[in-house]
């Protein structure tokens, strides 16, 4: 601060030290110190900090930027360090929430919670839970974003997006993760929306030897993992554009998945991406 003040305000030295209350031989044996390697390192963290930011469109906070950062540097810098730096250079993650809303129906067939809130799995293809989400993008135009994501990496193993939120859309979703597998039978999670209580939805179910399973009514924490990826995805994507198009939304939505499957590291997959976890079981 005294040497800002003195470079850009003309204020005496001496001033400013007795001020501040140190001696100015104090200062002056500041001003020609030698960076420690300590402080080097953090200019270097710092410089790989502000590109990431930019590269990610500041997505990132101080857990997710030390993954990266840890990657990098080929290090394992402590998580409050990097919170610090962050802070000293005022980079901050995008935050940004929005509420569901949900449409009550007259269901045509209804399972048992069986998942129960057991999210974790102990191998691929063992557990999955899926769910629709709405988009804005022109003037006032919808979009609806079907997904399903397995519970042992947090991978999305299929999406569709479509103008209207029908079963087709949910149809389409679920074949094309069935087709992916090979001699697997997931237990699938869904809320009680329309499209999941359909006879259509549970013959393809049936078809596939798959079990189902339904989130209690008005219990949104029951399908905890994919209500969290949709507030991750619009977060970190979503909600920081406009979208002029269908197709431009669903060029965003192609991007993120993609990144988010093989680019976005997380702690409680060891720091690897989804991907990389599902290819470490393989």
């Amino acid at each position: 601060m005294i040497q800002e003040l003195h470079e850009k305000e003309k204020f005496s030295i001496s001033l400013l030290c007795k001020i501040a209350g140190i001696a100015r031989s104090a200062y002056y044996k500041w001003v020609h110190r030698t960076p420690t390697a300590r402080e080097c390192e953090n200019e270097e963290i710092i410089k790989e900090m502000k590109i990431l930011h930019m590269q990610v469109e500041g997505i990132y906070g101080y857990r997710r930027m030390k993954l990266n950062i840890n990657r990098k540097f080929n290090q394992r810098f402590n998580h409050k360090r990097i919170y610090r730096l962050m802070k000293v250079v005022g980079l901050q993650s995008v935050i940004r929430r929005k509420r569901k809303r949900y449409i009550h129906s007259t269901p045509q067939h209804v399972s048992k919670n069986i998942l129960n809130r057991e999210f974790k799995a102990i191998k691929p293809n063992e557990k999955w839970v899926t769910d629709v989400t709405e988009l804005k993008y022109g003037a006032s135009k919808k979009a609806y974003l079907s997904a399903i994501l397995d519970l042992y990496d947090g991978s999305i193993v299929s999406y569709v997006m479509r103008h209207s939120n029908n079963n087709e859309l949910v149809f389409k979703t679920l074949d094309q993760a069935i087709t992916a597998l090979i001699d697997e039978q997931p237990l699938i999670h869904s809320d009680r929306g329309y499209q999941y209580t359909s006879h259509g939805f549970k013959r393809r179910i049936d078809e596939a030897n798959m079990t189902h399973s339904m989130s209690r009514v008005g219990k949104c924490i029951d399908n905890g993992p994919m209500e969290s990826f949709w507030g991750t995805f619009k977060c970190e994507k979503y909600y920081l554009h406009k979208y002029s198009s269908f197709e431009e939304l669903g060029t965003a939505v192609d991007e993120y998945i993609k990144f988010y499957n093989h680019k976005r590291y997380q702690e409680r997959l060891n720091g690897l991406s989804p991907m990389e976890y599902r290819a470490k079981a393989a």
